[in-house]
């Protein structure tokens, strides 16, 4: 059960899954209500979820035990890649909560009628 947590899928899974989901929502106690705001708040939520991703496996990578110099040998600019691509990649689980969690928004909202 420990190695479900520590060096499989599940908890990096878990972490992007829950950002997800609170990113949108922590948005929309900022942004005002209406259509626009809430493509705004889509568009907010996946560049800031795209950066969150990525952010998260250079932890992960530290974590393993690189270094930032082992991290950056290749080249800054190659490393940046790398990890964008980890980022992007990783869309495939965060892509779709966040989907919905935005889809949801509208159900709260007080003001403005969908």
């Amino acid at each position: 059960m420990g190695a479900l947590f520590a060096d499989a899928l599940f908890l990096p899974a878990l972490v992007l899954a829950l950002a997800a989901f609170a990113v949108p929502r922590l948005l929309a106690r900022v942004l005002p209500e209406g259509v626009k705001p809430l493509m705004l708040n889509a568009f907010l939520s996946t560049v800031l979820l795209f950066l969150l991703a990525t952010g998260f496996f250079v932890c992960l990578y530290l974590w393993q035990g690189l270094s930032v110099a082992d991290i950056t040998e290749p080249g800054l600019a190659t490393s940046l890649v790398m990890f964008g691509r980890l980022g992007l990649i990783a869309a495939i689980i965060w892509a779709p909560i966040m989907i919905l969690s935005v889809a949801g928004l509208p159900r709260k909202w007080v003001k403005e009628t969908w």
